[in-house]
């Protein structure tokens, strides 16, 4: 249903990160490896990324495949970032939002993408979006239940959650209302990743001493050092330590890695 990765790490050109790795981001859009649902994700496509000093992270998107965009390859060349958050996407129903429903979506600091489906969208999210004020429903980047979500968790971000809570707590909502739905979030702010593994693959690849971190849907390369996150979990990340959460316990029991 799409595949993401966010980074962490030393500055380095985009393509370091998303289209030169043998399994990259870029590949996954036509042949993914671990990918549950969906075989070729063709529907649009996003990278934010973060200049040095400046909070606020710029964005490409374009509603086609990443793999026929030129403007992507050069711009993934030449543009350098230590923290990157991007997507490539298969569209959970045919639309015409373009653009617009491809990931990262951003309001200030934050970027932030969903890999997966609600079960039964529109109708099983009717409850949660009752409780959302109308002007921010109307303030929706599409008409997708990933840019619902995504408002579900801007919400709690402009409310002072921290990353985690603020993708925590729309899930398991989310979860209620509308079980069987495939909830893998990422969200960052360009120091911070938190990601949630719920109904389809998350990894993670850390070292510590180079100062580098790696979210992904799936591993873009054969490295053994990357490790599968358990369904259920959520991660919180910075450049030297990765955090797992339980998110099916009441009590959330953590695990530093």
């Amino acid at each position: 249903m799409c595949r993401h990765l966010a980074y962490l790490g030393p500055e380095v050109p985009l393509g370091r990160v998303l289209s030169e790795p043998e399994h990259s981001l870029v590949r996954q859009s036509w042949e993914p490896r671990r990918q549950r649902y969906g075989t070729v994700n063709a529907d649009g496509f996003g990278v934010g990324w973060y200049a040095p000093d400046d909070p606020v992270p710029a964005r490409y998107r374009r509603a086609g495949p990443v793999w026929g965009d030129l403007g992507f390859a050069d711009l993934a060349r030449v543009v350098r970032s230590g923290a990157v958050l991007a997507a490539v996407r298969d569209a959970t129903a045919a639309g015409a939002d373009g653009e617009a429903a491809a990931a990262p979506f951003a309001d200030g600091p934050w970027l932030f993408s969903h890999n997966g489906a609600v079960r039964d969208w529109p109708g099983a999210a009717a409850p949660l979006a009752a409780a959302l004020p109308a002007g921010e429903l109307l303030r929706l980047a599409a008409r997708t239940d990933s840019a619902f979500i995504w408002a579900l968790v801007l919400r709690r971000l402009r409310a002072g959650d921290d990353l985690g809570t603020a993708l925590a707590e729309p899930v398991r909502e989310l979860a209620v209302a509308s079980p069987a739905s495939r909830l893998n979030l990422l969200l960052t702010d360009g120091v911070t990743i938190s990601a949630t593994a719920w109904g389809d693959s998350l990894w993670h690849l850390s070292d510590a001493a180079a100062g580098r971190t790696v979210v992904a849907s799936e591993p873009y390369d054969d490295d053994a050092a990357w490790c599968e996150v358990p369904d259920r979990t959520l991660l919180t990340a910075t450049r030297t330590r990765v955090v797992l959460t339980a998110l099916k316990e009441t009590v959330p029991e953590e695990g530093v890695l």
